[in-house]
């Protein structure tokens, strides 16, 4: 299971919400990177990823319009959250 930093920290200028998220190995981090990529489809909303061998940073940018976090961002957070819990631990 992945390592589970503290949660989603809220940034101003410009608002956005980070995360950082450790793994146990690459197969775990693929896993999910593919999940992501689904449920980002999905809700049309594609955060900013830079990723490593076993470590995933994620950054979730407010609209330009809004300014602020709005509730679809920290809902958008919440479907990323279930995804970590949802990453088989390796084997």
């Amino acid at each position: 299971m992945p390592t589970q930093a503290a949660t989603w920290k809220e940034r101003n200028r410009p608002a956005r919400l980070e995360r950082r998220i450790e793994f146990e190995d690459y197969e775990q981090t693929r896993e999910f990177l593919e999940a992501l990529a689904d449920i980002s489809e999905a809700a049309n909303r594609y955060p900013d990823i830079s990723f490593g061998r076993t470590s995933v940073s994620l950054t979730i940018q407010t609209d330009e319009d809004a300014g602020a976090i709005l509730p679809e961002h920290r809902a958008f957070a919440r479907q990323i959250d279930a995804l970590i819990t949802a990453v088989p631990a390796a084997s």
